[in-house]
């Protein structure tokens, strides 16, 4: 927590916040936590990723300015317990991302930084070197072993990918990062998700979490896609992931939750987690961050609070309220993926 009268100003937005929740309001206080897309470019063609179909390929895609994203740190300060520097493109292409952690650092050092990465960069494993003391979750996109790998991840290559995440998490032994792997199941790889597991349980990477996919903003699926998550297939595949998990004892292994209702209000991010392009714009999710599409206001012009309580997007929330989902949000697994059911029981991220 931040401290002198900043502490007044932290507890009093937390008590603001939970007033607003109380009333019904669709107003929101200053944000607990954001994400800061510093770029949408990618090195990698990875056939999950939405950048990659019809939104991607009309996106105006650039890098953060670092004068901007201090001043939206500066706004968000100190009310502010998480911030995420990360979207759709490889964060370690933001060649001003060392300077970002550490500007954040000279707020508050117990502010949570994360990031995402997809250990593709030649000098991948410098640029962790560079930051490992001033961020507190690295993730890995981990989405197979060998040759799914490469079927999946395009461009990517498993044996640099291999090396470089073993290098990176032999670094972060000792330091305040935390390594850990996503793996997003599809038809491609959901049969390699044990053998990711063993995967990790060799590197040194102690967390895994899998997410199925979500065809929210990729023009190429419907949601018939998710019928393969309620297959014996996808299940028993699963469960071959957890027995493997509970074999090795050295690997958490979480999912996304799949066995609760669907719906718009099960989504928590009109709410929290906001999203600002590299661009500026508020977008309404990190799921389909597309300002062309749909956004409710610039933050850099006009400040995120005045963004995040604009008519449009108290309007977003009051649909939240009744629980009707807009048109935006259609094929998002939050609502189209009904709950699996399945015979064994994981820990839900």
């Amino acid at each position: 927590m931040p401290g002198g009268v900043n502490f007044f100003r932290y507890t009093s937005n937390k008590m603001y916040a939970w007033y607003l929740k109380r009333i019904g309001s669709t107003k929101v206080a200053h944000p607990s936590s954001i994400m800061l897309e510093v770029t949408n470019h990618c090195n990698l063609k990875c056939i999950t990723c939405p950048r990659e179909y019809q939104y991607g390929e009309d996106m105006d895609k650039g890098f953060m300015d670092i004068k901007q994203l201090k001043k939206v740190i500066d706004e968000v300060y100190p009310y502010v317990d998480s911030i995420g520097l990360t979207g759709l493109g490889e964060t370690l292409m933001y060649k001003q991302l060392p300077e970002a952690l550490k500007y954040i650092r000279s707020k508050n050092k117990g502010i949570i930084t994360t990031i995402s990465i997809n250990a593709h960069l030649p000098n991948s494993i410098e640029i962790v070197k560079s930051i490992a003391d001033d961020l507190d979750t690295l993730q890995i996109s981990m989405d197979g072993v060998g040759e799914t790998y490469e079927n999946v991840r395009l461009r990517g290559e498993f044996k640099l990918f291999y090396d470089n995440v073993k290098a990176i998490v032999e670094y972060c032994k000792d330091k305040r990062a935390d390594v850990m792997f996503n793996f997003v199941a599809i038809k491609e790889n959901y049969f390699n998700m044990a053998e990711v597991v063993e995967a990790a349980s060799e590197l040194g990477v102690d967390y895994i979490n899998i997410t199925p996919f979500n065809v929210a903003a990729v023009t190429a699926h419907d949601i018939s896609y998710y019928d393969f998550f309620h297959s014996e297939a996808f299940k028993n595949e699963l469960q071959r992931a957890k027995d493997k998990a509970d074999e090795l004892k050295n690997v958490e292994l979480t999912l996304w939750d799949v066995k609760s209702k669907n719906e718009f209000k099960k989504c928590h991010l009109p709410w929290g987690h906001f999203y600002i392009s590299w661009d500026g714009y508020a977008t309404p999710c990190c799921a389909k961050p597309f300002p062309k599409e749909l956004n409710f206001g610039h933050v850099f012009d006009d400040g995120l609070l005045k963004c995040l309580n604009s008519p449009g997007y108290r309007q977003f929330r009051q649909l939240w309220y009744e629980n009707k989902t807009p048109k935006f949000c259609e094929k998002c697994h939050m609502v189209d993926l009904k709950p699996i059911d399945l015979p064994f029981e994981l820990p839900v991220n």
